[in-house]
């Protein structure tokens, strides 16, 4: 018994080291330990609520009407930046309603429109380095437009023609550029955010000071691929800005079915991501906010997720009839009320750096130029068919190049019963030993 009592007073000062700041009698006061949150004890059962707070506010710039609302938020960008910026959203405007009419007409086969999205583009596209790597989602043709991609280029995509740089493969409005750093448009939903956060990390490992920025809408932020890119993103600690444009709808579905919390951005903060909510319509706000969101990414290797609260004023696609889910009066207020192309016209004409006549001109010149290269794109021929099995091999492999023969010989007998005469010649590159025969069924 005494060797017992002997032994228990060696191990108590033990104990008590080892249990300090676990709540001891010498340490009363008791903090939780567990690895997996940061938080204090509670003695009273109480649920969280969802409207914990009022709502993330929206961070803007200028008014409807054009006028900044306080001039120490002013970005004080000059005045040819401010008008590259007027004139690329008037400029994508310009274009979505001629190849809109043109899917109309049946010249081409599908179209999505930028309508009262402008705003969210182009800010944010002016606020990135050249250089940055953009991941967008179906709807972000004014990031590429306000990087100088042509108009020849956008009309040979959604044509699908000889000039086409994805050779006819892709559907229209999924455009592509390696020089201007845009990652080629995919159509399943979210599936650019992870691959947007694997880049990140790739140029985080890399030290490129660069940034990745990833677009997505609000129904897209219910995939799980978004909760993977955010949880990666965040861990990971990579350079990248998640860009949420919520326009209201996710095809016909609009928010308040889609979620019941407030928003995207405030699902961030359980990610471990800085976020901010921003008024979409107005291109300095979302300028401002992207320009901070991108530095520090790349100052601080932090994801930053920044949701533009904007509205989709044209139907979700060409495949899409919005009249059968919401008011017309509804869009109409959208358009005419608070449409970021008019709201940035306000301040030019205030500041007197755009009057009508140049209002004019410019909206007649656009049109004439959209309107030359979409005629040029209608007249070149569609890519060789034997372009369908180029650029996935460094070589082709035999199975594909027996389907390259079957292809080629159906042709050469029943050629007559296709309009070839739309296709370009050629297009075959050269084959290392004979053509395999194909193999017959």
């Amino acid at each position: 018994m005494a060797a017992m009592a002997a032994l228990r007073a060696l191990r108590a000062p033990l104990l008590k080291t080892r249990l300090r700041g676990f709540g001891t009698a010498e340490f009363p006061e008791e903090k939780p330990q567990f690895p997996g949150a940061s938080a204090e004890f509670a003695e009273r059962l109480e649920f969280i609520q969802p409207n914990v707070i009022s709502g993330i506010p929206v961070y803007r710039v200028m008014d409807r009407q054009g006028h900044i609302l306080r001039q120490s938020e002013d970005p004080q960008l000059p005045k040819e930046l401010v008008l590259k910026l007027y004139k690329t959203m008037t400029l994508l405007n310009t274009m979505d309603r001629i190849l809109y009419e043109s899917q109309r007409q049946g010249r081409i086969s599908f179209y999505m429109t930028n309508y009262g999205e402008e705003g969210t583009h182009v800010g944010s596209a002016a606020a990135l380095d050249d250089t940055d790597l953009v991941f967008g989602q179906y709807r972000e043709a004014g990031v590429l437009m306000y990087r100088g991609y042509p108009l020849d280029l956008f009309m040979a995509q959604c044509y699908g023609n000889s000039k086409d740089p994805g050779k006819g493969r892709q559907m229209p409005v999924h455009y592509g550029c390696r020089e201007r750093h845009f990652v080629t448009i995919s159509s399943p939903l979210a599936t650019q955010i992870p691959q947007a956060v694997g880049a990140a990390y790739a140029i985080k490992r890399a030290d490129a000071n660069r940034a990745v920025i990833c677009y997505f809408g609000e129904g897209a932020a219910s995939e799980g691929d978004a909760h993977a890119g955010f949880n990666f993103a965040a861990t990971l600690e990579c350079p990248i800005v998640f860009f949420c444009r919520n326009n209201g709808y996710a095809i016909s579905t609009p928010t308040s079915e889609q979620y019941r919390g407030d928003g995207i951005a405030a699902r961030g903060p359980g990610y471990g991501l800085l976020s901010i909510r921003v008024d979409g319509n107005d291109v300095f706000a979302v300028y401002k906010v992207t320009r901070e969101a991108r530095r520090r990414a790349v100052a601080e290797n932090r994801p930053v997720l920044i949701e533009a609260m904007t509205y989709r004023i044209g139907h979700h696609s060409t495949s899409d009839d919005s009249s059968a889910y919401r008011s017309v009066d509804e869009v109409h207020y959208w358009d005419q009320q608070d449409h970021p192309i008019s709201r940035l016209r306000h301040f030019l004409l205030r500041r007197g750096w755009w009057d009508e006549e140049q209002e004019k001109g410019w909206r007649e010149s656009s049109r004439r130029m959209v309107l030359e290269s979409f005629s040029a794109a209608e007249r070149l021929p569609k890519p060789a068919p034997q372009l369908l099995f180029t650029d996935v091999y460094r070589e082709l492999p035999l199975h594909l190049r027996r389907q390259r023969g079957a292809l080629q010989q159906h042709l050469r007998r029943y050629g007559q019963h296709y309009p070839m005469e739309l296709f370009e010649t050629g297009g075959d590159p050269p084959i290392a030993g004979p053509e395999p025969s194909p193999v017959q069924p």
